[in-house]
């Protein structure tokens, strides 16, 4: 003890450690600032019409929550600077310090800075979900180099940041305690301390009020003029770490009486067909990014000297088909097409397959096709194991599940996400062609990904247009044609139902009608039967939930089912979609397109006739705001409530009435 009291006598103070501690969170505070303001810049075409005074209020809101990540990824620096002991005062402990703080809030920035690129695919701030999406990624490390290799300027960006919070600390000295006295000295230091734990405690939670709870995403919103501008607001390190965790879905009690709720929506499917069930092959195609924007038939309403296709044969197909104007996709992920296409199950902020409830039992086109019969299989040219869709395609019901490993010939990988959509469709065709009908098959595209890669033997066929996206675009749709011409010459091909969508709309957007709410989800969805005259484009809505009872309903399935989307051939439902943008439910009915946030509704626009959504109407359209609205809580009673209760087959369902009834 009586070194340590020479050493606190010894010491003088040239800073105040409390005033260090300050200046160094504060120092972070204004590295995310300027942060924030360069992604905002970044991703200037996603926030559009912003104003000085709507930025300046995300900024002055983004505080709030930039501190809240700043004082928990610090926790450990602040610990060790608060603590009541003079060796923090020596040089050794010091450079400890040091490098906690750099290291910390390096890596903090390192993911902050990543976000930059990916919130464009996303259209939100990165989730402790990415983790779980992304944990069977065999090609891992090729990914990580290939984001370096094409946002280099991300890394340079992120590297000046760092440099500039090593020279702003290098700037903050404390050498000493400020009192000689030992016994002051532990008192004064413990005081201190408890003083930082309370300031500490209040910063993180976003409040010291008993009654204020943590500060989360939703939050957000206070400072938010737009939904998007929530995304502005937050910071990714604190949408990681607090939804490491969160519990997504919970139930809600929008209607105190099943009865009242199945009136307003009910997924029971109870088919009343009585046509004898049809034995007809089903091939389901899901195809990687493929944004509508891509598709001329989707865009006569634009001028022709504005647009530009890139899909020669999937427009050809389409004009023999039954498609829709008005088609979108349930969420942004490869990972949402999966449960919404296959089982009609969309998801719902958190995707359905990383979800608490991702275990629950389901049924899917696959499970029930299976039980009348039908050889099913899933087709992804992906390494095994990719995006966990093997894992979920075993979960729906599959027989078997054709990878890359199936393929067996890495001559045709394209060193990142798969096999040559090309050279792996054609092996999907042979592959049927060997299977015994009936048979129900999905594939899932892969090419037309970033970084946006051809095959040598097409780098010169496939020019594109501005975006590098376009090359692969029409690349896919030459695969996508090469396939019909192989399988149109196969046994099985005219006895089969084709259904053709895609995972979700594309990052790169050219047009301004599709960077709004609905251009974000709008994709392809049409069925095609070769024998069928069916030429027919509709100024219909539909979407991906829709794909498993409209399957179900033309092979006039004949027992019950869950589907949260309807039969598009039949007309005893309203064509209605549903998707989840920005913290807020989306729905589409009709002319129009609401908004709302789980507790009241904060948009309402005619997205047909007002493309850019500019004009909000919500307050002046009460009659149907209140129509939509109790459509849509029925959705998400029902989904929240049977996702809880592992209510999603019609086992379940008969087995609560059942019990309801008892």
């Amino acid at each position: 003890m009586n070194s340590i009291s020479k050493l606190v006598e010894r010491a003088q103070w040239k800073s105040n450690v409390y005033k260090a501690l300050v200046f160094s969170l504060l120092l972070v505070m204004g590295v995310y600032s300027l942060s924030r303001i360069c992604f905002y810049f970044f991703n200037a075409s996603f926030f559009q019409d912003m104003t000085g005074a709507r930025l300046g209020r995300i900024l002055l809101g983004g505080l709030k929550f930039d501190l809240s990540a700043i004082l928990y990824s610090n926790s450990l620096f602040i610990l060790l600077m608060i603590l009541p002991i003079p060796l923090r005062f020596t040089n050794w402990y010091k450079q400890i310090l040091k490098w906690v703080f750099i290291v910390v809030n390096a890596i903090a920035l390192a993911i902050n800075t990543a976000d930059f690129a990916y919130y464009r695919f996303t259209l939100r701030r990165t989730t402790v979900s990415v983790f779980s999406q992304f944990k069977n990624e065999q090609n891992g490390s090729a990914l990580f180099f290939q984001f370096v290799l094409d946002y280099w300027y991300l890394v340079l960006f992120w590297i000046a940041l760092v440099a500039l919070l090593v020279w702003g600390y290098s700037k903050i000295k404390f050498d000493g305690p400020q009192l000689k006295n030992q016994f002051v000295f532990y008192i004064s230091g413990l005081a201190a301390m408890a003083l930082i734990v309370y300031l500490y405690i209040g910063g993180a939670r976003g409040g010291f009020r008993h009654s204020t709870r943590p500060i989360t995403l939703s939050n957000a919103a206070e400072f938010a003029k737009e939904p998007k501008d929530i995304n502005l607001v937050l910071n990714t390190p604190f949408a990681l770490m607090r939804t490491a965790k969160a519990t997504v879905i919970e139930k809600v009690d929008y209607f105190q009486t099943e009865e009242e709720l199945n009136r307003v929506f009910n997924p029971l499917k109870v088919p009343t067909d009585t046509v004898p069930f049809t034995y007809e092959n089903v091939v389901v195609i899901i195809i990687e990014s493929y944004s509508k924007e891509f598709v001329s038939t989707y865009n006569q309403w634009m001028e022709p000297t504005r647009f530009k296709g890139y899909t020669p044969f999937l427009d050809s197909l389409i004009r023999v088909s039954r498609a829709y104007q008005y088609s979108f996709a349930n969420g942004r992920k490869s990972i949402d097409a999966m449960p919404s296409v296959i089982c009609s199950i969309p998801s719902i902020e958190v995707p359905y397959v990383l979800s608490h409830y991702s275990a629950n039992k389901i049924n899917s086109t696959a499970s029930l096709l299976r039980e009348k019969g039908y050889y099913t299989s899933f087709f992804h040219g992906a390494p095994n194991g990719s995006m966990g869709f093997n894992s979920f395609a075993n979960l729906a019901g599959f027989n078997d599940y054709f990878g890359k490993d199936e393929y067996n010939n890495d001559d045709d990988y394209d060193d990142i996400w798969g096999i040559w959509d090309e050279k792996f469709l054609q092996f999907f065709a042979q592959k049927i062609n060997t299977f015994k009908q009936p048979f129900y098959t999905t594939l899932f595209t892969v090419s037309s990904h970033h970084p946006y890669k051809l095959p040598k033997e097409f780098e010169n066929k496939f020019t594109g247009g501005d975006r590098n996206i376009y090359k692969t675009i029409e690349y896919t749709d030459y695969s996508l044609r090469k396939f019909f011409e192989t399988a149109s010459n196969m046994d099985w091909f005219k006895n089969t139902l084709f259904v053709i969508t895609a995972d979700h709309a594309s990052a790169e957007i050219a047009y301004p009608e599709y960077n709004t709410a609905w251009g974000y989800f709008s994709v392809p969805i049409f069925f095609y039967q070769p024998t069928r005259n069916w030429h027919e484009f509709k100024p219909e809505i539909i979407q991906q939930i829709d794909i498993m009872p409209t399957i179900l309903g033309y092979l006039h399935y004949d027992k019950p089912y869950i589907a949260f989307g309807r039969d598009i051939f039949k007309e005893d439902e309203e064509p209605f979609a549903f998707n989840y943008l920005n913290q807020m439910y989306q729905s589409f009915k009709g002319d129009y397109l609401l908004q709302f946030d789980g507790k009241k509704s904060a948009g309402l626009y005619d997205f047909k006739s007002d493309r850019l959504l500019q004009s909000n109407l919500v307050t002046q359209m009460p009659d149907t705001v209140k129509k939509m609205e109790t459509h849509l809580k029925g959705l998400i009673q029902q989904y929240n409530n049977r996702m809880v209760d592992d209510n999603l087959t019609r086992e379940g369902s008969q087995l609560k009435k059942s019990v309801s009834a008892h």
